[in-house]
C-alpha cells in the first residue's frame, strides 16, 4: 500500500476504484476527469505525508463547535479565495484512509458524506436526537417511499425533480395544516424554519395557494428581509449574533402589528448582494424600498429562527420545521445559487457551507424541532407531528 501513497497515479486510480461506492456520481466520471479535482487539493508533500488521526478523534474532532468556528470562510492566496486548510486536511485524511486501509468504507459512509462538485467530505449532521424522537414519542405520524434516493447519482437537483420527489409528504403536510387551521384562534401565524435550500419558500407558497382556492386570505412574511447587511455580520461572526443579525426592534414591532390586523412595512434584503435597505440603527437607506404587507387570516413567516427569539414565540401559532438532509440541500444550492443565481463564489460558497451545517443544526434546528408542532423530513419522506396535533388530525 505504501507504493500507491508514493504513486499518484496509482493513488488515484485506486481511489477512483473506491469513491463511487461511497458517491455513485462518482461513476458517471472518467478517471482523468477525477484527476483534474483531485489535483485542487492534492498535497506539495505527496500522499504519503498526510498524517491519519485515529477513527475516534476524527469523529470527535468533527463533533466539536470549536471545529467549524475555526474555519474560515474567505481565506485567500494570491488574492484569490481557496478552500480553507481544515477542509483540505480532512479531505486528504479519509482519501489517504481509504486507499490505505484504515479508514473502512463503511466507517467513512456512516460520518461524512462525499459531494463531487465541492469535492470534499462533510461531516453528516444528526438531526433526530434522542430528545426530538421523544418529543414525536418515538414515531413518525406517515412515512412514504424515500424518493429522494434517486438522487444519488446528481451532481446538482433542480426545483422541478425535487419537488416530484417530495410530493406525497408535501400534500400530506398541506392537507394536515389545512385541518389544524380551524383549531386556531385568527390571525393564525405559521412559523416555518429550515436550513437553508431545505424548500421552505416554495411549500409556503403552495400552501398560500391552497388556502386561497378556499378563500382564506394569506401572506407571508421572510424573516430573512430583516437581516442586515452580510458583510457586517460577517466581519462579527456570522452564527455568532443571534437576533442581532436582525434589524430586530422592526422585526418584533412589525409581527405585532401585523397579527393585530395592521399593515405593516418592512425592510427588503438584497439576497445577490446581501444588503438592506435599512441601516444598522433601523432607519431606511436613501435608495432603500421597503416591502409593504397587508393583514390577512393566516399569517407565514419562514426563515432560520422564527420560533426560537422568545420576545415573538408567543405570537407564532403553528411551529413547523422543514427539513431537507444537508447533502440534497448542497446539491439545490449548487443548482439555484450558484448556477442560476450566480449568488456566490463557488469557493467561498464550499467553504461557507462546511462551515455552517454542524453550527445551524446547533444553534437553530434541533433546538426548534425540540419544541415544534410538526416536522416534515423531506429526505426521509416522513411527516412527525406531537401527540396534540396527531389528535387533531385523527379526528378530522
Amino acid at each position: 500500500m505504501t507504493e500507491k501513497l508514493n504513486d499518484p497515479l496509482a493513488f488515484s486510480a485506486t481511489l477512483f476504484e473506491i469513491m463511487p461506492r461511497l458517491n455513485p456520481g462518482i461513476s458517471e466520471m472518467a478517471l482523468y476527469e477525477f484527476r483534474y479535482c483531485l489535483n485542487n487539493i492534492t498535497p506539495e508533500a505527496g500522499w504519503d505525508s498526510v498524517k491519519l488521526e485515529p477513527r475516534a478523534e476524527v469523529v470527535r474532532m468533527v463533533n466539536q463547535r470549536d471545529y467549524y468556528d475555526g474555519i474560515q470562510i474567505k481565506p485567500r492566496v494570491k488574492d484569490q479565495i481557496v478552500l480553507d486548510e481544515k477542509i483540505v486536511q480532512l479531505a486528504n485524511m479519509l482519501f489517504v484512509g481509504l486507499v490505505s486501509g484504515e479508514y473502512p468504507e463503511d466507517w467513512v459512509k456512516q460520518h461524512f458524506y462525499f459531494d463531487i462538485r465541492s469535492f470534499f467530505f462533510l461531516h453528516r449532521t444528526l438531526y433526530f436526537t434522542d430528545k426530538i424522537l421523544d418529543h414525536f414519542e418515538g414515531n413518525s405520524y406517515r412515512q412514504f417511499d424515500q424518493k429522494q434516493k434517486q438522487f444519488e447519482r446528481c451532481q446538482d437537483i433542480g426545483y422541478k425533480a425535487f419537488s416530484e420527489a417530495n410530493a406525497e409528504v408535501d400534500e400530506l403536510f398541506i392537507n394536515s395544516v389545512k385541518k389544524i387551521i380551524p383549531s386556531c384562534e385568527p390571525p393564525v401565524l405559521l412559523a416555518i424554519a429550515g436550513p437553508t435550500a431545505a424548500g421552505k419558500t416554495e411549500i409556503v407558497e403552495r400552501l398560500r395557494q391552497a388556502f386561497e382556492l378556499d378563500g382564506r386570505k394569506t401572506t407571508s412574511i421572510e424573516l430573512d428581509n430583516f437581516l442586515t447587511d452580510r458583510d457586517e455580520r460577517e466581519a462579527k461572526g456570522i452564527h455568532s449574533q443571534g437576533k442581532k443579525a436582525y434589524h430586530f426592534n422592526l422585526l418584533k414591532k412589525s409581527l405585532e402589528d401585523i397579527t393585530s390586523g395592521f399593515k405593516i412595512n418592512i425592510p427588503r434584503y438584497d439576497f445577490i448582494y446581501g444588503t438592506s435597505s435599512h441601516k444598522l440603527d433601523e432607519s431606511l437607506k436613501l435608495d432603500g424600498i421597503p416591502i409593504e404587507i397587508e393583514p390577512a387570516d393566516i399569517l407565514f413567516i419562514e426563515g432560520n429562527f422564527p420560533f426560537l427569539i422568545q420576545e415573538i414565540v408567543h405570537l407564532v401559532g403553528i411551529k413547523v420545521v422543514y427539513l431537507t438532509d444537508d447533502h440534497v440541500r448542497m446539491k439545490r444550492k449548487w443548482k439555484r445559487d450558484i448556477d442560476y443565481r450566480k449568488k456566490y463564489e463557488p469557493t467561498y460558497f464550499r467553504n461557507r457551507y462546511f462551515q455552517s451545517q454542524f453550527i445551524m443544526a446547533e444553534i437553530a434546528y434541533r433546538p426548534q424541532m425540540e419544541v415544534c408542532d410538526m416536522v416534515v423530513d423531506t429526505t426521509g419522506a416522513a411527516l412527525w407531528v406531537t401527540p396534540e396535533i396527531a389528535e387533531i388530525l385523527d379526528q378530522n
